[in-house]
Order: C-alpha cells, then sequence, then structure tokens
C-alpha cells in the first residue's frame, strides 16, 4: 500500500430522495481516474482506501453509498426510507458522481459487495469504465445468498443454528436474511438482531488462516447501518433482474483483475471462476487467503499500477 494521504476535495451530493452521499478525491486531479466501490452493502469506506492507487499517476475517487459512512441519512436511523435505497439506485448515484465530478471513463474497483455493485454498473454502462478490478468476488446471485445464509451452516452447524434460531420460528425455513431485516426494524430487536448477525459474519469468514475478528464490527455506529443494508439487500436478492456472470459479454473488451481466496468459504471461488471463464481476456489470482487478505493488497497495487503504466504507454504511441 502507498503511504497514508489526505483528501484534496470532498463534497456530499444530492442524488434525490432525501439522500445524499459523501465523496472525495485524491492523488493527482490530472490523474487517471479510479473509482473505489467499498463493500457491505453499507460497509463504507477507510481512509486506506486511498492507498491501492499511486498517488501521482491517480485521481482516486471515493464515495459512501446510500445509508452508510457519511452519506446521510443513515440506515442505522429505524426511520430511514430503505425503499429508495436499490442496486438501481446506487448505480444512478455513481454516474451522478461521475458527472459531477467531470470524468468521462474511470477504473472500477471493488470488493465483495462493491465487485457485485461494480459489475452491475459496468454492465449498465460499459461505455464509462476502462478497467476493472474486482477482489473477494460476488455477483449476488440468488445461490451465493442462500450460501452464505444457510447452506455454508454445513460447516459451522453450531454457529449457523444459534444464527437461525435467532428469527422467529415461522421464519427460518424461509429467507433469513428478510427475516432479521423484519427484526430490525422493531426498536425492541433491532441490537440484538444486529449483534447475531454480526457474531454469523465473524463465523463464516474465519476459515482463512489469518482470521482475525473486526473490532468494527462490534461497533454500534459502523454494525448498525452494514446489518440494515445487508439484510435489506439480501433479504430481496440484492435488487438485480439478471444474472452479472451470464451477461458478463457486456464487458467484452474492458481489462479485468480477479483476486480471490482459496480459503473463501463466504464467497467460494466458484463465482470468480465462472466470471472468467465467461470474461475473454480477464485475468484470475487465486490467493492462498480468505475474503481479503494482504497478498490480495498486494495483486491489486500490483494491477493498479500496471494499468496505468499501460495507459501512459498508449498515450505516447506514434501509433
Amino acid at each position: 500500500m502507498y503511504p497514508p494521504i489526505e483528501a484534496h476535495d470532498q463534497g456530499m451530493l444530492d442524488v434525490g430522495d432525501g439522500n445524499q452521499i459523501y465523496w472525495e478525491v485524491s492523488g493527482n486531479p490530472d490523474g487517471k481516474p479510479a473509482l473505489i466501490v467499498h463493500g457491505g452493502p453499507g460497509g463504507a469506506a477507510s481512509p486506506n482506501w486511498r492507498r491501492h492507487h499511486d498517488p501521482d499517476r491517480y485521481r482516486i475517487v471515493v464515495f459512501h453509498q446510500r445509508g452508510c459512512g457519511k452519506s446521510t441519512p443513515s440506515a442505522a436511523d429505524i426511520d430511514t426510507d430503505l425503499s429508495v435505497n436499490t442496486t438501481d439506485h446506487l448505480i444512478a448515484d455513481m454516474e451522478l458522481l461521475r458527472r459531477h465530478l467531470g470524468i468521462d471513463r474511470w477504473q472500477l474497483v471493488g470488493a465483495s459487495w462493491g465487485s457485485t455493485l461494480s459489475l452491475a454498473y459496468g454492465q449498465r454502462h460499459p461505455e464509462r469504465v476502462s478497467e476493472i478490478i474486482l477482489f473477494a468476488v460476488t455477483a449476488g446471485r440468488p445461490r451465493e445468498l442462500e450460501w452464505i445464509t444457510r447452506d455454508v451452516g454445513r460447516l459451522f452447524p453450531e454457529a449457523w443454528e444459534r444464527f437461525r434460531d435467532a428469527v422467529p420460528e415461522e421464519d427460518r425455513d424461509g429467507n433469513l436474511a428478510a427475516a432479521y431485516a423484519k427484526l430490525l426494524k422493531n426498536p425492541e430487536t433491532r441490537e440484538r438482531a444486529a449483534r447475531d448477525w454480526m457474531d454469523w459474519e465473524d463465523t463464516h469468514i474465519s476459515l482463512d488462516p489469518n482470521f482475525k475478528p473486526s473490532p468494527r464490527h462490534q461497533d454500534p455506529a459502523f454494525m448498525m447501518p452494514m446489518v440494515a443494508l445487508v439484510t435489506h439487500y439480501w433479504g430481496n436478492d440484492c435488487f438485480l433482474k439478471e444474472d452479472l456472470v451470464e451477461n458478463v459479454g457486456r464487458l467484452h473488451g474492458i481489462p479485468a483483475v480477479l483476486i480471490h481466496g482459496k480459503y473463501d468459504v463466504s464467497g467460494p471461488l466458484e463465482t470468480a471462476w465462472q466470471l472468467h471463464k465467461n470474461w475473454p481476456g480477464s485475468e484470475l489470482h487465486v490467493v492462498d487467503e480468505g475474503h481479503g487478505g494482504l497478498a490480495m493488497i498486494e495483486l491489486l497495487a500490483q494491477a493498479t499500477d500496471r494499468l496505468s503504466r499501460q495507459e501512459a504507454t498508449r498515450s505516447t504511441d506514434p501509433a
């Protein structure tokens, strides 16, 4: 990672529906544009996201998706209207931000849910994407959501039973994310439901050999908006109308780097592999990690460096 840097420009963008999204720009104001698409849904983006690109070569754009981080209103507020927080809304927000910043095309860098959102945005607006780098790759398909909320319980049966039994008995055989979302709408059950959800999050990422529980998973300022948004999105199949893996042909010709962990049981390698098979010219790197890690970060930085050098070479080629 590059040394820490500060943003040189930032603001709040009115995206409609009573929502304002936080954005910031760091690095070279005249550099190659790159958009950071954080995970979650609802994970926001830490200052470390500024450190994966060479600040002399890149104009690094970070934003917080609706309802989380510094964006308002927060999904942590029980009265926040989440009906206007869908994948289509987030794609529209990204386009509005691109136009607001005067950017023609940008590189997308997405992690976990951010990879799903990057794929969805790219397939909607391929002419606005220069390259795509994804790690801890997901595509928001129903089979992935069923895996992470139910099937992976075969590896952690005791923890999964606690996770399942935290919802009312009549909801235990149905959509568990939707059942948790319902508990979060009740002032009497919401805090306990959020903690139960986060306990399950920490469980299914724990097979990474270097796993350490994240302290922010117990911080209400992070936990409440994230759990509200992840259950909202997963309970509604990520609001996706089409299969992003089957339709990745829409991104033909866009350079792509996919980075995934061999030990990622939260999002098995299957999705990254199928994307790679369906995406001619894409690169797939498999590392001995789980749902994130230092090897992924190193490969990400190498990819951003290489892509910026390739663009510089093309721009100086007299042909």
